[in-house]
């Protein structure tokens, strides 16, 4: 019987070290798993974000926080967005209003692009009321990085 008990014991004991040992080789695993690859080509928008250091340039927090130029942003927003045929970086123009002056900025991926989002945010500003800095990629540039 005593044998028994102390076999029962080791058997315990197996089972405990292989399930921790178990354990801590899937822990290694899953953070090896999620260090960043450093070979990997890391996004660099450092060009496009320059203008945004210009203090002449408008920027997002410099948008005024009254009603009618929350709901002017808002609506041209939301037109961006409604139309699918426009590119992620035309969803992501930067709309700014000051005092019903709106300011768009950023890059597009095509003239036709950059000219229905000026289209869209002057029939619901007015095209007096529109100013644009918005820039067409340079597709040649984007293939070679």
């Amino acid at each position: 019987m005593a044998r028994l008990v102390l076999h029962q014991g080791r058997m315990r004991y197996q089972s405990t070290i292989t399930r921790l040992s178990l354990a801590a080789a899937f822990s290694f695993t899953l953070l090896c798993a999620q260090q960043p690859d450093s070979s990997a080509t890391q996004p660099d928008n450092t060009r496009v974000n320059k203008s945004d250091r210009d203090a002449s340039v408008p920027t997002a927090d410099q948008a005024k926080n009254n009603k009618s130029d929350r709901e002017t942003m808002a609506k041209i927003r939301r037109a961006l967005m409604h139309d699918k045929t426009l590119s992620t970086d035309a969803h992501n123009v930067k709309v700014i209003a000051q005092s019903g002056t709106v300011t768009l900025s950023g890059p597009v991926r095509s003239d036709d692009e950059k000219k229905a989002v000026e289209e869209k945010a002057a029939s619901i500003a007015g095209r007096d009321n529109v100013t644009s800095q918005i820039t067409v990629k340079n597709n040649t540039a984007e293939r070679s990085q």
